[in-house]
């Protein structure tokens, strides 16, 4: 398993914006689907994805 988690993490490391851009349209599409009733958790957890070093 840490093997697995080792590659997503350099994956992620050559991708940076692509990640951010992807965790954000995740997001939208979870607000849209709830009808925005989870909102603020929502943000909440894209920003720290997003804000990760």
């Amino acid at each position: 398993m840490s093997g697995l988690t080792d590659k997503l993490g350099d994956l992620e490391d050559k991708h940076d914006k692509q990640v951010d851009q992807a965790v954000g349209k995740a997001g939208e599409e979870a607000d849209k689907r709830t009808d925005g009733k989870y909102s603020e958790q929502v943000d909440k957890g894209v920003q720290e994805v997003q804000e990760r070093d």
